[in-house]
């Protein structure tokens, strides 16, 4: 072989796999046609679970160093224009106000870490210059995916240079991470089915230095991170991570009608320059699989969503993870047949699922735009009575995009081949997370006593907590795992916190903190539970 894994795309999906090998020592390979990152708006915000996995990756600060600063809230507005009183205001916390709620509060409910905006354009270099720390990881930049063939040993892929000239390279196993037009996709023949093209709309990129500072909606110093304009148009002005760009969204036709459509938004003169412009359309889309043999799909390849919720790169980011540990496993020869066939089956449910939650607050959002008159801005009791009624549907539907925290952290592996799922199990809710350790769940983060979460005392591989001071014998399941050469660890907790919001005394986590089984002993069956943990 070439390499163990090679890589289509360096997007932020691509580049969190290839860190994610990098870290386990794995050879990869990692081409994308772009001759570097592009500087154009897409993803802008980094929800709280990534921001967990990050930290378990070692990351986190500088993701943060290079994205919004700590102190600037996160409050979305529904606005006629910047220069008048908003309809409505949410406001959300910043990351600094975040992490002193999430500290305080010591239920499970919290995650580790707040949510980070952060714009795409800023993330990818971050983590390409993160990805070229390991030896292990290659990176081909200003080339091309052509074309591949498998066999059971392994996949030949064509790659185009930049010169023009092609060359082959032997990898043991593909991973597309190459957006939603995926040649890798089409290569192997899985189609995207659901809903497509259901609103075009134009995005531009804006530099306006002037912008964040004369705003004067937000009391003072407080800014937005979110301008919803109640027009026609369906305009959506959202502040990047560096407050000097802005990214607007309108159902305009022409790129000069953005330009207009900016300075009725903001509604003062500024100074701006149009950096760049193009159309897109809405999509909610699953592909009908995940894998052909060698060959796998990651990120926008495999699901697209309206970015409502934010769920697109951040589910992405957990195919990633997911996909991560178990290519290593396999390939280092502990992982059994089944675990890579279980990546599929976990993340496509996912990938489901959170098409759902994106088109659940999309729907909201028309419906409050759905209100919207001619007379919205007349000074008469009609325009008024039309202020008052989509202000009022819009407080209750708005919401629906920017609170899913259900969706971001109580995702669960339904039925896994590689869990020991039980029947029944907690509701799949969108907007709220109700902790619990459901085999399949992510282990909820609580606080210990000496203030450090439990997820930095959880190493990498697969982990026996064992909580509230028990007595259970757990060393034959810890040697079950060992002897397919699986990592494990035992790790002790005697915080009471941690037993009450957990409510057994054994949990066995895998590497990437999801639950495999609990219980308030050791399994009965220790050989079963071993050998479905690991695949086998």
């Amino acid at each position: 072989m070439d390499t163990e894994v090679l890589i289509v795309g360096a997007g932020p999906v691509g580049l969190n796999l290839a860190i994610e090998l990098g870290r386990r020592g794995i050879r990869t390979v990692i081409v994308e046609r772009k001759s570097e990152p592009a500087f154009l708006p897409k993803m802008e915000r980094c929800n709280a679970r990534t921001m967990e996995i990050f930290r378990r990756m070692g990351i986190v600060e500088e993701v943060r160093a290079a994205g919004l600063r700590e102190d600037v809230p996160m409050d979305v507005f529904v606005v006629l224009s910047l220069n008048q009183p908003p309809l409505l205001r949410l406001p959300y916390p910043s990351v600094k106000e975040a992490r002193l709620d999430y500290r305080a509060t010591n239920d499970g409910t919290a995650p580790c870490e707040p949510y980070q905006l952060i714009s795409q354009y800023s993330l990818e270099p971050v983590l390409a210059k993160i990805a070229g720390r390991y030896p292990s990881v290659t990176q081909r930049w200003s080339t091309e995916f052509v074309t591949l063939a498998q066999d059971p040993q392994g996949v030949d892929v064509t790659l185009k240079n930049a010169d023009g000239s092609t060359q082959k390279v032997r990898a043991a196993y593909v991973v597309g991470c190459d957006g939603g037009v995926s040649p890798v996709r089409h290569e192997i023949g899985i189609k995207l089915r659901g809903e497509a093209n259901l609103m075009g709309l134009r995005q531009a990129l804006f530099k306006c230095d002037e912008l964040f500072d004369k705003i004067p909606i937000g009391n003072g110093p407080t800014r937005g991170r979110h301008y919803h304009v109640a027009d026609d148009k369906a305009t959506f002005m959202i502040m990047q991570d560096s407050t000097k760009h802005w990214s607007l969204h309108a159902t305009v036709d022409t790129d000069e009608e953005m330009k207009k459509q900016f300075e009725q938004t903001v509604g003062v003169p500024v100074k701006y320059e149009m950096i760049s412009c193009a159309p897109w359309r809405q999509n909610l889309l699953v592909a009908d699989g995940y894998q052909r043999d060698r060959v796998f799909l990651a990120g926008d390849a495999v699901h697209l969503v309206i970015p409502t919720g934010g769920l697109g790169m951040n589910s992405g980011c957990g195919d990633a993870i997911d996909l991560g540990w178990k290519l290593a496993a396999v390939l280092r020869g502990w992982g059994g047949p089944k675990l890579l066939a279980s990546y599929e089956f976990e993340r496509r449910q996912i990938g489901d699922r959170n098409v759902g939650a994106s088109r659940y607050a999309s729907q909201g959002r028309r419906k409050w735009r759905s209100m919207w008159k001619p007379n919205i801005r007349d000074n008469t009791p009609e325009g008024q009575q039309t202020r008052e009624v989509l202000t009022m549907i819009a407080d209750i539907e708005q919401r629906k995009t920017n609170e899913m925290i259900g969706a971001e952290l109580g995702y669960r592996y339904v039925d896994s081949p590689v869990i020991c799922d039980i029947p029944g199990g907690p509701e799949h809710l969108f907007r709220e997370y109700i902790p619990n350790t459901w085999p399949g769940s992510r282990l909820p983060n609580v606080w210990l006593s000496d203030g450090a979460p439990i997820q930095d005392r959880i190493p990498d591989g697969y982990t026996i907590l064992r909580l509230g001071k028990t007595k259970a014998d757990t060393s034959g399941l810890d040697k079950a795992l060992k002897s397919y050469g699986a990592p494990v660890s035992t790790i002790d907790i005697p915080d009471q916190v941690a037993r009450e919001v957990y409510g057994f005394d054994v949990i066995l986590l895998r590497p990437d903190l999801h639950i495999v089984w609990r219980g308030n002993n050791a399994p009965e069956d220790i050989a079963d539970v071993a050998a479905r943990a690991t695949g086998h």
